[in-house]
């Protein structure tokens, strides 16, 4: 469960987020005071927009009242990818490492790789379903639209290195039919899709932290799905 906080406007001036942050601050206390139950976890949300000062005020002020958990908010509201970036950097260098880091509302293929490179261990976001909605599909070799006419008859899957209910049963040709139709079928299996994808993401970076190449699996990752700074793949 989240912690009631005020994500502001972006952008926004340092004043205004100072005023903001110490709202969220007296919010998270009153809330944890309030909160009794046991069997669900209480998050802090780490505010503070692109301001340092601001990011490590509000992140010592919540470790101090011991949540089981801390998200960092307020990114992915319109900031450009370096932003994104430094404000996950000015906020998790107060998170404990013994505590999850949950990055709110991010939730691409690049997104995910930069978060878990910074120290970030849980993520959502609405990116995989809201594509799946509109006929976009993520796979290894990049954003798929399949409700383009090159794929009507095409009865390969959609991604041949998947294993999902999906690529293991039906073809781009039948999805795009689906799609054509207004089937809303079509939309859940693409979600099943997405989801799965993004789920097998996390999996293998996992693994390439264990082994110690997780440098290596980012920029393999970036290569096989054509990103970069200034142009994500996704």
């Amino acid at each position: 469960m989240m912690s009631f906080d005020e994500c502001p406007m972006f952008p926004a001036s340092h004043e205004y987020v100072k005023n903001s942050i110490e709202r969220t601050i007296r919010w998270a206390k009153r809330g944890k005071e309030a909160h009794h139950n046991d069997s669900q976890a209480l998050f802090g949300i780490v505010q503070g927009g692109i301001y340092p000062d601001l990011r490590k005020r509000c992140a010592e002020e919540l470790v101090k009242m011991d949540f089981p958990g801390y998200s960092i908010g307020g990114v992915s509201v319109g900031e450009n990818k370096d932003e994104m970036k430094k404000m996950i950097d000015y906020s998790i260098e107060y998170l404990p490492l013994d505590k999850p880091r949950y990055l709110m509302g991010v939730g691409s293929v690049d997104g995910i790789l930069e978060g878990i490179e910074r120290g970030v261990d849980m993520f959502d976001c609405v990116l995989p379903t809201r594509l799946a909605r509109h006929g976009a599909a993520l796979t290894t070799n990049g954003r798929v639209n399949i409700k383009a006419a090159s794929h009507e008859f095409d009865f390969t899957p959609l991604d041949s290195s998947c294993c999902c209910p999906c690529c293991k049963k039906y073809s781009r040709a039948y999805l795009r039919h689906l799609f054509h139709v207004g089937e809303d079928t079509g939309k859940k299996l693409l979600t099943i899709h997405n989801i799965t994808f993004l789920i097998n993401l996390v999996n293998n970076a996992r693994a390439a932290i264990k082994e110690g190449r997780f440098k290596e699996f980012k920029e393999d990752v970036y290569r096989s799905y054509k990103i970069d700074d200034s142009h994500p793949g996704f």
